[in-house]
Formats: C-alpha cells, sequence, structure tokens
C-alpha cells in the first residue's frame, strides 16, 4: 500500500507491507471452507500458517487422552518442574511447552493456571464438554484478540488477522483513550467489533464467561525491614529471574541498553551469569540531538560486553514509520516504535534472544509518578481532580479533545467511563495506585505489545526481566518510600544492584530516551505531515477538526514545545489506519 506522503521518497517501493500470517481459531457454526486447517471438529476450527515443511506444529498440542486441543504462543521458566510434577523425565521429554500445556489440562484442567510462569496467550478446546477457553498470562506479555459478535467468533494473537472477519467501525472511546495516552488501553481495541483479552484472564465460550485468575494487587510486607533488607530480596529475584531468562550458555544474548538504570541492571546482571558473549545495542540521533551514549559506553565498556551504536535519521524515523505501524496491533503513538523496530533488526545480525529493561519505572516507582504525587498534594489549589490529573500527565491530548474532535464524535464519547477509574480510586496507597494502573494498562497494552511484537517482526525472541510476574508481585510488597521518596527514585532497585554498577550510573537523574519529534517536524517531515494529516481523504477526516491540526502543524502557541509529540501521535494513528484497511 502506498501513502501520498510518501510517494516520492526512493523507499515507497518498501511500503507494500504483509506480516508474517499467524495462527487463528474460529468457535462457531463455521460452514466455509477455508485454506490451512490444522484442526476441525463440530464448532471449533484451527488455521495455521504453513511453513515448508507444513504446518506450524509447534502452535498446537493435542493431550493424551485427546480430550484437549491447545493452540497458541507460550515461553516458560519452569519447564523443568512441571515436567517433575507429571513424572516426565525433562531429558525424554520430545514435546514443546504447548504439549506440556495440554498434558498438564488432562490432569489438573484450570488449576493448572497456577503453576504456569512465564508468557502465554492460549485457547483451550475441550472436546468432551464442547467448552472453548481463551487465556492470557498474568502480565500481558503476550496478547490475543477475539471478534464479540456473529455466529462465529474468530480469536488470534494479532489484531491484524482478524481483519476479514470484523466491519471497519472505529471504537469512538478507544479512539479518545488513544489520543489521550497514545495506545488504547483495557479491553477496547480501535476496531468495534473486536476486543482483547485482559491479562490474567480466561474468557469461555459458550457463555461468554470472564473469569480472573490472577489479580495485582498491594501486599505491603516487612514494613518495619530496612532498605537494605528489601533490596537483598529483589536482588534475589532477580538473579533467578534473569537467569532463567537467558539463552543457553553456548549462544549469545543480547540487551538494549540505554544507558539509563534499567537497563543497566539487566546488562550487568546478563554479563554476571551469561559465558557467551552479551551484545549490547543503544542509538543516537545524530549530531543535532542530545544522546545518552556516554552512559550506555561506560555500561557496556563496566560489563565488557560487545557493543553496537545505531545512528537513525530523521529519514529513518519517517520513512519506516508505515512498516512499523503495521507490526503493531492497536496503534502506539510513542515515537519509540520505530528505534524499537531499528535496534531490533540491528540485534537479530547477533543474537536470537534480546533482553530490555522495560518495567523498572512501573515497578519501582519512576519519575513519571511525580506529577501525581504533586498533584495529591496541591490539587486544591490546581483544581484537577485526580483523573483529570492522571490523563494530562501522559502529556499527549487530553486537553484538546474539545477542539480537535469533532461535535458528533465528541457528543458519542463525552459520557463514556475510563477505564482507569477503579484503579486510581481504589484503597491502595496512593503511589501503588499509579504504579499499578502503570503495570496494568501502558505496560500490558502499550510496553509488552510493543516488545512483543516489533521483536517478532525482526525474527528475535525479546524478553522482559523487570516484568516478570515474580517480580512485578514483589513489587507490590516492597513500602512505597523505598520506590519513590521525593527525588529519589526507585531507591530498592539501586540497592539491589548497587555492587554491580559504577556509581555515576546508579546516581545519575532519570531522562529517559528522547526521540527528537519536534525537530522532526519543524525541519524535516512538516510538508509531508501537512499533506498526510490535512488531506480531505485522510482515514482521521472524519473524526477531527482541521484547525488544531494546522495551529500544530504551524507550531502556533506552542508554549511546552509539545506539538511535535501531539503530530507524532496523529500521524502514527493515519498510517495505522491506512494499513489496516480492509
Amino acid at each position: 500500500m502506498l501513502f501520498d506522503a510518501f510517494k516520492s521518497r526512493k523507499s515507497s517501493q518498501n511500503l507494500l507491507i504483509n506480516p508474517n500470517p499467524t495462527w487463528r481459531v474460529a468457535w462457531g457454526e463455521v460452514n466455509a471452507s477455508y485454506e490451512d486447517i490444522a484442526w476441525r471438529d463440530e464448532k471449533f476450527l484451527v488455521i495455521l500458517p504453513r511453513t515448508v515443511s507444513g504446518f506450524l506444529a509447534e502452535k498446537l498440542a493435542i493431550s493424551s487422552e485427546k480430550q484437549f486441543v491447545v493452540v497458541g504462543d507460550i515461553w516458560l521458566t519452569n519447564q523443568v518442574q512441571l515436567l517433575e510434577q507429571l513424572g516426565i523425565e525433562p531429558d525424554s521429554f520430545g514435546g514443546n511447552y504447548l504439549q506440556l500445556v495440554a498434558n498438564l489440562w488432562e490432569q489438573w484442567g484450570n488449576e493448572s493456571l497456577k503453576q504456569l510462569v512465564g508468557m502465554f496467550a492460549l485457547v483451550v478446546w475441550d472436546r468432551e464438554k464442547q467448552v472453548l477457553q481463551l487465556i492470557r498470562d498474568r502480565i500481558g506479555s503476550r496478547t490475543l484478540y477475539y471478534t464479540n459478535t456473529g455466529a462465529v467468533r474468530w480469536i488470534a494473537p494479532q489484531l491484524r488477522t482478524l481483519s476479514p472477519y470484523r466491519s471497519s467501525d472505529l471504537d469512538l472511546v478507544a479512539l479518545r483513550d488513544y489520543l489521550c495516552c497514545a495506545f488504547v488501553p483495557g479491553e477496547r481495541t480501535l476496531w468495534e467489533q473486536v476486543r482483547e483479552l485482559r491479562p490474567g484472564s480466561v474468557l469461555q465460550f459458550p457463555d461468554e464467561k470472564v473469569q480472573t485468575y490472577w489479580q495485582l494487587q498491594e501486599q505491603i510486607t516487612a514494613i518495619d525491614q530496612p532498605l537494605v533488607w528489601h533490596g537483598d530480596r529483589l536482588r534475589e529475584l532477580l538473579n533467578q529471574v534473569i537467569q532463567e531468562y537467558l539463552p543457553p550458555q553456548n549462544e549469545p544474548v543480547g540487551v538494549f541498553l540505554s544507558g539509563g538504570l534499567d537497563s543497566s541492571s539487566i546488562t550487568a546482571l546478563a554479563a554476571k551469569f551469561h559465558s557467551s558473549p552479551v551484545h549490547t545495542f543503544s542509538i543516537h540521533f545524530g549530531a543535532e540531538c542530545p544522546n545518552e551514549l556516554e552512559f550506555s559506553s561506560l555500561v557496556a565498556t563496566h560489563c565488557q560486553t560487545q557493543h553496537h551504536i545505531l545512528e537513525i535519521t530523521f529519514a529513518d524515523m519517517w520513512e519506516r514509520l508505515p512498516q512499523t505501524m503495521a507490526y503493531l496491533d492497536d496503534p502506539i503513538g510513542d515515537p519509540l516504535t520505530i528505534p524499537n523496530l531499528l535496534l531490533g533488526q540491528l540485534a537479530r545480525e547477533s543474537v536470537q534472544v534480546v533482553l530490555n529493561g522495560e518495567g523498572g519505572d512501573p515497578c519501582f516507582g519512576g519519575p513519571k509518578n511525580q506529577p501525581m504525587l504533586i498533584n495529591s498534594l496541591y490539587g486544591s489549589v490546581t483544581n484537577q481532580d485526580s483523573l483529570q490529573a492522571y490523563l494530562i500527565s501522559f502529556q499527549k491530548c487530553a486537553a484538546d479533545l474539545p477542539q480537535l474532535l469533532k461535535p458528533e464524535v465528541l457528543t458519542a464519547i463525552q459520557t463514556a467511563p475510563w477505564i482507569f477509574e477503579e484503579d486510581l480510586y481504589s484503597q491502595a496507597s496512593y503511589l501503588n495506585r499509579l504504579m499499578a494502573m502503570n503495570i496494568k494498562f501502558k505496560g500490558a497494552d502499550q510496553i509488552l505489545t510493543k516488545v512483543s511484537n516489533l521483536t517478532q517482526a525482526a525474527d528475535l525472541q525479546g524478553r522482559s526481566p523487570l516484568f516478570d510476574q515474580r517480580v512485578v508481585h514483589l513489587s507490590m510488597t516492597i513500602p512505597p518510600e523505598y520506590k519513590l521518596s521525593g527525588v529519589s527514585e526507585k531507591a530498592v532497585l539501586k540497592q539491589a544492584i548497587a555492587d554491580i554498577l559504577p556509581e555515576s550510573i546508579i546516581h545519575r537523574p532519570k531522562s529517559g530516551m528522547m526521540v527528537p519529534v519536534q525537530l522532526g517536524f519543524r525541519k524535516y517531515w512538516q510538508k509531508e505531515a501537512r499533506d498526510l494529516l490535512l488531506n480531505r481523504n485522510a482515514a482521521i477526516a472524519p473524526y477531527f477538526n482541521q484547525l488544531p491540526i494546522r495551529n500544530w502543524l504551524n507550531y502556533q502557541g506552542d508554549t511546552w514545545s509539545r506539538y511535535g509529540v501531539k503530530l507524532w501521535l496523529l500521524v502514527s494513528l493515519e498510517i495505522w489506519l491506512q494499513v489496516n484497511r480492509k
């Protein structure tokens, strides 16, 4: 598919994008004939992509007594322990993770979920009871989508796979949420007829009942213990998790290294426990832009990694946006999506498994919670309630909705509730409420889906140790003052890894990886963005007024230098809609 704003570019030939197909499942009265059917019962059908040697067999397993058919994506850290529970010698087991789950299900049914530690999105068909279950892991490292109307329900791990089975109607509440957050939180997707299964949940057909088998809850313990005690406890767990996340010792491993505390911690632990080469990968945006290479290079030298640095140009950012949006499920308006894909493609030249530091801020009290903490202290002065302050803290388009949205769209979403309200007004400590929302929504609906989709697009296995379910659980037991207290950020994580990183890394201020979209739209992309967003045939045209977009493109009144971020949000949405047209 070609876009008007890209036609004059040499790279336009690369915009004919067809991401690799994924498995899909149909439940209901499926009468039509389909290609590549790997399994079929009366009300259950599995379609698997074919390879040169046949179906992708690792995506489907049958239990030993033939009662359960299991389809899905799974990676477990406790396979050996599970095999021992089944009385199977690990060395004699010739199956894969899915076959292990099928065998577990034969013995314990849904109780098996309590034993699975890892990342998974599963479909389990009970042939005897004619019951279908959709299951997602606790944190949301894998995704699972399903159509919510019709006599036949379709299920797939990628939203794009369900395109033939949905209408083109947008979910306007999801559109509102994307504009405020840069991602779509909760079960909604941008398509009205498709929903996403929430982490830690089981959806059962035919009764369409949702059960929660795991919930993120504040459980503060050992409040009388000092920071050192909590740091030691966290370090012990991180040592275990990192070793489980590493590939076999004879294979190299990669780490995306920004030079911040989180990715530096993962790098140091990987280097400590892995005997094969550790490759680290960092980015910068050229001489015009500040970078963090001083810090990432310091960590790479300290940990003796094989360090790779990738320069990403403004032309790269613009030209690779269609390809990147095609690999995502719902749109993500975070400019780091393209660097993630390009860095993954570079990493694949050296490794098959790559770790990252995602999860440090949500789990251990990063600085993005500080605006909300300030509002909790001074809300009576600013006259902002907690929900309003939370939406504005994303620094996207929350305050612009009345001007940006067309009247009929604004009316349609005016009274729609927000997914954040239950957690925001819970009884947990204020910081843990914020962290819970960041883990449940930004983690599952932006960070982890981005990691999963874009590393898979690069043919990599992407793993996020700080988002491991055990680390997340432990984070909710640590007293809040050991996470974020005033300007002291992530104190417990700093304590946990103090002996393996230079002090200049541990105590450096958090800056974050800033993608220079403000400069990009001012100097490099303005004409292309104008052609894309103000085109009367634009996919966003039915929903948005043009005047605020024109003002943003002209940088009129950009007091806080935020227009570049808003424009990137809209450009990402427009291109995502184009590549997902039916």
